[in-house]
């Protein structure tokens, strides 16, 4: 692991560097590069833009900004995490936990406590940080939330995302950003629990992972649902199949939090050389404290 700074990023310089980055993260559409302007507009009425940097190259980048959420008793004000980049050198390094974690910090210090952001479900490396390593939880999918996305990343698919909510004071998450966080769960964790497979995955002739025929019933306290280990290269391969993963995922998401399940935890097992991502399902106000 490389070493780098994480720091507060206020000046038009410094905001011109996240301009920059933001073009190695997802080329191909100038349209979606968020500009100086609207960074440092953000940032001088209560947003946060936070670098991570190696000596004087920046690396990483996390912005966000306070929003209200609609409840019961009306507007409460949380914290809109909109936008994380790692640069394409850099992205087993360490530098996404830490650049959340600092705003997790940040947050605190503002007096808030709910942070909610969007990340694209059939990602495991995003689902194994936000998820396992953060303490997130989800039980909000929404389709085609960014509509026709132009980006090398996303062009071409609906851009379906969770979005996620992380309780930022809760024991759930300081226990996974403490100095000596809990350990992520590994696949024997699992198959001690006695769960088995949501549902199977099944591979072609080229060794691709398909997605089932059918979304299975929604029978038990706690269930897994595997996805790809890597959908970015699935997609490349073949960008059919990719389509055949959002529809099958969208069907199986929407219809567990109709039945108020809440994505808990994800695995991700490199697994000899054979990787697999799961999420954890939980139902209703169950925990998972035998993993905790």
């Amino acid at each position: 692991m490389k070493n780098f700074n994480i720091r507060l990023i206020e000046t038009p310089e410094e905001m011109r560097l996240v301009e920059e980055l933001q073009r190695n993260v997802w080329p191909g559409s100038e349209t979606d590069v968020v500009p100086l302007h609207m960074l440092i507009t953000a940032v001088h009425n209560g947003g946060l833009v936070l670098g991570a940097f190696i000596e004087e190259k920046i690396v990483g980048f996390v912005f966000g900004f306070p929003g209200l959420e609609a409840t019961a008793d009306g507007p409460r004000p949380k914290h809109c995490s909109h936008m994380m980049g790692i640069h394409s050198d850099h992205r087993d390094d360490g530098v996404g936990f830490a650049l959340k974690r600092a705003q997790w910090q940040m947050v605190r210090h503002q007096g808030l406590d709910h942070v909610t952001w969007t990340y694209d479900p059939l990602l495991s490396r995003n689902a194994y940080l936000n998820i396992a390593k953060l303490g997130a939880v989800c039980i909000t999918y929404r389709r085609s939330e960014y509509g026709d996305m132009r980006d090398g990343l996303n062009a071409g698919l609906p851009s379906d995302r969770f979005q996620v909510d992380w309780w930022i004071n809760t024991p759930r998450v300081e226990r996974r950003l403490s100095k000596r966080p809990r350990p992520t769960l590994k696949l024997t964790h699992v198959a001690s629990s006695g769960l088995h497979p949501f549902y199977p995955l099944r591979t072609s002739t080229d060794g691709l992972s398909q997605p089932p025929e059918h979304v299975p019933a929604f029978e038990d306290r706690l269930l897994l649902a595997e996805i790809p280990s890597d959908f970015t290269a699935l997609k490349s391969q073949d960008f059919a199949l990719a389509r055949d993963w959002r529809f099958f995922t969208r069907e199986l998401f929407e219809t567990a939090f109709e039945k108020n399940f809440i994505v808990t935890d994800f695995v991700f097992d490199p697994n000899n050389g054979n990787p697999r991502g799961l999420y954890i399902l939980t139902h209703g106000e169950s925990t998972l404290d035998e993993f905790e």
